[in-house]
C-alpha cells in the first residue's frame, strides 16, 4: 500500500509540473478573448485545463510548466494554413493580461492583417523575452518607451503596422539585439545618435517611415551589420564615407530620401557591397571611377539624382555588375563598350543630358 501511495503521489506531482499554471492559463484565456480568428479555428484548440498540451502555438517549459512561447503566424508553411488554402486573418487587440506570462521568451503574433490597438506597455516587464514579432498587422500607438528594459531581446520586428512616434531612446540598451525591423510604419523624428551601441545588429530595416536628420556616425561601430535599409524616409545630409568600409555590410538602401553631397569613393570601390540603392536623392558631382576586378554588384542604382560627367570606364573591369541604373541624371558622353554595357537596356541610361552609344543612339 505504501508503495502504491508513493507511485500515486509521484504521478500527481508529474502531472502538476507538466500542466500549465492557472495564472498562465488565465492570461492566455484573456489573450484569446481579445482576438477573433474566424476562418482557421486555431483558438478552438485552446480548451481544457492544460495549456501546455495541444494548444496551437503555445509552448511550455517541460520542467516548470510555465508558458515560454506564443507563436502564431498568419502566413507560414504550417499545415493548418496549407490545409485551409488561405492565409490567416484576425481582428481584435493584444490584451495586457499577456504581461502575466512572466516566463515568456517568444511572442510572435505576425501577419494577421487586422489586429489593431496599441502594444501593451507592460510588455517591457517581461524580462525573459528574446523575440517580439508583430509584423503585418494594424498596431497603432508608439513603441513602448521602456523597450530597452528587455535585455535578452534578440529580435524586434514591428514592420507593416501603423505605429507612430519616435524610435525610443532606450532602444540602444538592447545589447543582444541582432535583428531590427521597424519598416513600413509612421515613425518620425531622428534615429538615435548613439544607435551604434547596438553592436550585435546584423539587420537594420527602417524603411518607409518619416525619419529625419542625418545618418548617425555611430552606426560605423556596428561591425556585424550586413543589411542597412533606411530607404523612403526624410533623411538629409551627406552619405558617410565609412559606409563603404564596414566589414560585413553587403546591402545598403538609402533611396527616396533627401541626401545630398558627393558619392563617397569607398562606397563604390568596396569589394564587399553587393546591393547599393541611392536613387531618388539630391546627390551631385561625378561618379567616382573606382571600380576594379573585385567589384561585385548584383544591383547598383544611382538614378534620379544630379550626377554629372561621364559613365566610369572602370565599370568594365568589374567582376560582375547585374542591375545598373544611371538614368535621370546629367551624365554626358559615350557609354563605354564591353561588359556589362553590352547587355544593359536603354532604360539604364535614359533621361540624361547627352549620353550616347549602345544601347542608346550612336554618338
Amino acid at each position: 500500500m505504501k508503495f502504491l501511495f508513493l507511485i500515486s503521489l509521484l504521478f500527481a506531482v508529474t502531472v502538476a509540473v507538466n500542466s500549465c499554471s492557472p495564472s498562465d492559463r488565465a492570461a492566455l484565456t484573456a489573450f484569446k478573448s481579445s482576438l477573433s480568428e474566424p476562418y482557421l479555428g486555431i483558438f478552438r484548440t485552446w480548451t481544457g485545463s492544460d495549456c501546455c498540451s495541444n494548444w496551437y502555438g503555445v509552448n511550455c517549459d517541460p520542467t516548470s510548466g510555465r508558458v515560454t512561447d506564443i507563436n502564431l503566424r498568419g502566413e507560414s508553411e504550417d499545415k493548418i494554413l496549407i490545409k485551409a488554402r488561405r492565409t490567416g486573418y484576425m481582428t481584435g487587440s493584444i490584451s495586457p493580461e499577456i504581461c502575466n506570462l512572466s516566463e515568456l521568451k517568444t511572442l510572435v503574433v505576425a501577419d494577421w492583417k487586422s489586429i489593431a490597438g496599441e502594444i501593451p506597455t507592460c510588455i517591457t516587464s517581461l524580462s525573459n523575452l528574446k523575440i517580439i514579432d508583430l509584423i503585418g498587422n494594424r498596431f497603432t500607438g508608439t513603441i513602448p518607451d521602456e523597450i530597452g528594459n528587455l535585455k535578452k531581446l534578440t529580435v524586434l520586428s514591428l514592420a507593416d503596422n501603423a505605429i507612430t512616434g519616435q524610435i525610443p531612446a532606450s532602444i540602444v540598451n538592447l545589447e543582444k539585439l541582432m535583428h531590427l525591423d521597424l519598416s513600413s510604419n509612421r515613425l518620425s523624428g531622428e534615429i538615435p545618435v548613439d544607435f551604434g551601441k547596438l553592436s550585435m545588429l546584423s539587420r537594420v530595416l527602417l524603411s518607409k517611415n518619416g525619419l529625419e536628420g542625418s545618418i548617425p556616425n555611430s552606426i560605423s561601430n556596428m561591425n556585424r551589420l550586413a543589411d542597412l535599409d533606411l530607404s523612403d524616409n526624410l533623411l538629409s545630409g551627406s552619405i558617410p564615407v565609412w559606409i563603404g568600409s564596414m566589414p560585413v555590410l553587403s546591402t545598403v538602401k538609402l533611396d527616396i530620401n533627401q541626401l545630398s553631397g558627393h558619392l563617397p569613393e569607398s562606397l563604390l570601390s568596396s569589394s564587399g557591397l553587393n546591393i547599393v540603392n541611392l536613387s531618388r536623392n539630391a546627390l551631385e558631382g561625378f561618379i567616382p571611377d573606382v571600380f576594379h576586378p573585385k567589384t561585385y554588384f548584383t544591383a547598383l542604382d544611382l538614378s534620379y539624382n544630379n550626377l554629372k560627367g561621364s559613365v566610369p570606364k572602370s565599370l568594365a573591369s568589374a567582376r560582375y555588375i547585374g542591375h545598373l541604373d544611371l538614368s535621370h541624371n546629367h551624365l554626358c558622353g559615350p557609354i563605354p563598350v564591353g561588359s556589362p554595357f553590352d547587355r544593359l537596356e536603354a532604360s539604364s541610361f535614359q533621361n540624361n543630358d547627352c549620353l550616347c552609344g549602345m544601347p542608346l543612339s550612336t554618338c
